[in-house]
């Protein structure tokens, strides 16, 4: 389950630190407990990142039938 401070991270702001998860991550030199922990706040802030960009694909996706929609009915005319 995503926290509410997860929830008002912008996408930058989730993405950059998730970067941050990865090459902590990659360098290694943690213990068991402590990957396990970056592990799971990556998999949060992952989730966190893919609710904004399915946001926005669906804003996209809106503003696109809207230009359709009108682009079909210029049409006509």
């Amino acid at each position: 389950m995503t926290s509410k401070v997860d929830e008002a991270l912008s996408y930058e702001q989730a993405r950059d630190e998730l970067v941050e998860v990865v090459r902590r991550l990659e360098a290694g030199g943690t213990s068991l407990e402590e990957s396990l922990a970056l592990w799971e706040r990556g998999e949060e802030l992952a989730k966190v990142c893919r609710r904004w960009l399915a946001g926005a694909r669906a804003r996209l996706d809106a503003a696109l039938a809207e230009e359709e929609e009108g682009g079909a009915e210029g049409d006509g005319e």
